[in-house]
């Protein structure tokens, strides 16, 4: 299973990664610092799962999301960001996240999120 993980923090996205595989999943990962990065590695190689954070710099994960619909590509996309309002996890499943957990996480939590997605 291929896993891109979009953070601007490397730090994020090693915590991200270490919590996937505590998860239990047996995964690949590509890294992307931001969504504009992100949405070339999706191009050149399709992943199973895209976990991105919300607020980035160049293009946000929404931002990120948002292009890859207009562009007609179905890859599942999960929220890891402190975003956790109403308005915009209603932004995020509109726009057709697949879910959303809030920072700070644990890996059960995410594990949780992951399940319905991945199996």
């Amino acid at each position: 299973m291929q896993i891109v993980v979009v953070d601007d923090s490397k730090a994020m996205r090693s915590i991200v990664m270490r919590a996937v595989r505590q998860a239990g999943y047996e995964v690949t990962f590509t890294e992307a610092a931001n969504g504009a990065d992100a949405l070339k590695t999706i191009r050149a190689s399709p992943p199973d799962l895209v976990l991105a954070d919300w607020n980035m710099p160049e293009m946000s994960g929404i931002e990120l999301l948002q292009a890859l619909r207009a562009e007609g590509n179905p890859v599942r996309v999960g929220f890891v960001t402190s975003e956790s309002d109403a308005a915009a996890r209603d932004l995020a499943f509109q726009a057709g996240a697949s879910f959303l957990v809030s920072k700070p996480f644990t890996p059960d939590v995410l594990k949780a999120a992951l399940q319905p997605v991945l199996g």
